[in-house]
């Protein structure tokens, strides 16, 4: 109506971006704060100093009370929320900590989606209510140490011994390895690539904590060893052969990397900005004076244009309308704009930017192996430049 006041202006969401969410998406937006300021926010600088994720067990059973695991999946136990829920939860999640939302996502949108999507119902039955429960913690097998933009190089591999299959090989990097009770495995066979579903306890898997990082500090990462791992018949995957398997399952993880990176970039702006209006120099705060106000303002524009994009990304997968390509748009604009919104919001913070009584720099680090795993900048620019050329320049 003409002469109506505006709603008045919200520095904390300054596009009115909560207008386009549900009741429901603010519940579960609101939970996954809520958890996350109360259970990791009071310990995440010292486990990250520490370079742990000691409560691990603990955090996932708690993260599967709220159901925040594979929570976009349904049935099995799964809370069949939408994809726009599913990112809001990676948000809040990820303005924690990266390590936290990197257990959900490998949890949920890799090994979970890999069994719910490819596996059979015996599969499901055995493994997901446990799984979004937090009973059992899952991981991917997919990067090898020689493996890692390009995994159809991969040299794991399965061979039929009579009625079984003997598993050979290594991946490197994986989130949650040392943790799990289970472990979905990608390997080459005579028929292709295949997806194993591996108990973790089966002799002859083994999978060492990767130590000495300076990035996702506060995660388990770790090596994955099989050495003659025996294998029943009905391990395999039946859903899929080929890369297009791990390949979908990647698409989903990095879906909830297109809003959890806005976390990351929220938290360390939000931390910018109070400091900017309490921190004085030359006598008034630092706030107060036109270069860190153009600082702010650059951030604020990037982090809520990402928000958007996040948002608008969730509506198209709720719709079944999502391509792979929109994803890759997404990851390689939010997780580059979140890092430099991060180094921006640390020289704000000035000195004090480097310390882990702020969280910039933890963000920053952390971001460092967002931009990298589930696609290196240079691949997701290689599959927008084909999608825009119709060239392959993989190869």
């Amino acid at each position: 109506m003409s002469g109506s006041p505006l709603p008045s202006f919200d520095p904390s969401d300054p596009l009115g971006i909560d207008d386009l969410l549900s009741p429901e998406d603010l519940a579960v937006r609101d939970t996954m704060r809520r958890w996350a300021k109360d259970r990791v926010l009071p310990h995440i600088a010292e486990w990250y100093e520490r370079g742990e994720l000691p409560a691990i067990r603990e955090l996932t059973r708690e993260l599967g009370s709220i159901g925040a695991l594979g929570m976009s999946l349904k049935g099995y136990g799964c809370a069949g929320a939408s994809a726009v829920q599913y990112g809001l939860a990676c948000l809040e999640l990820e303005a924690a900590d990266s390590g936290v939302r990197s257990l959900v996502s490998v949890q949920g949108s890799l090994a979970m989606y890999a069994i719910h999507r490819f596996g059979c119902e015996e599969h499901k039955q055995q493994w997901l209510p446990r799984m979004a429960a937090g009973e059992v913690i899952g991981c991917f097998g997919l990067t090898e140490p020689d493996h890692g933009s390009d995994p159809a190089g991969m040299t794991t591999y399965a061979k039929r011994d009579g009625g079984d299959w003997i598993l050979n090989g290594r991946k490197m990097w994986i989130t949650n390895g040392s943790v799990a009770g289970v472990a979905v495995v990608w390997a080459r066979t005579d028929e292709g690539i295949r997806g194993f579903v591996v108990p973790t306890d089966t002799p002859g898997f083994s999978a060492p904590e990767i130590k000495h990082k300076w990035s996702l500090r506060a995660s388990v990462t770790s090596e994955l060893v099989m050495d003659d791992v025996r294998l029943p018949a009905d391990a395999v995957l039946p859903g899929v052969t080929g890369l297009r398997g791990p390949l979908t399952c990647l698409s989903h993880a990095r879906y909830g990397i297109v809003w959890g990176s806005m976390g990351a970039a929220r938290a360390s702006f939000e931390a910018a900005l109070e400091y900017a209006k309490s921190r004085e120099q030359f006598g008034r705060p630092i706030g107060g004076f036109q270069l860190t106000q153009a600082k702010l303002a650059d951030m604020a524009v990037e982090l809520h244009k990402g928000i958007l994009l996040a948002h608008h990304l969730g509506r198209r997968m709720d719709a079944g309308t999502l391509r792979p390509e929109q994803v890759s748009f997404g990851k390689l604009n939010n997780v580059r704009e979140a890092i430099e919104i991060c180094r921006t919001a640390r020289t704000v913070l000035g000195a004090n930017g480097i310390s882990l009584e702020y969280p910039v720099m933890r963000h920053a680090t952390n971001l460092e192996s967002v931009l990298t795993y589930e696609g290196t900048v240079e691949m997701h620019q290689l599959v927008l430049g084909k999608a825009l050329t119709g060239l392959d320049a993989f190869r």
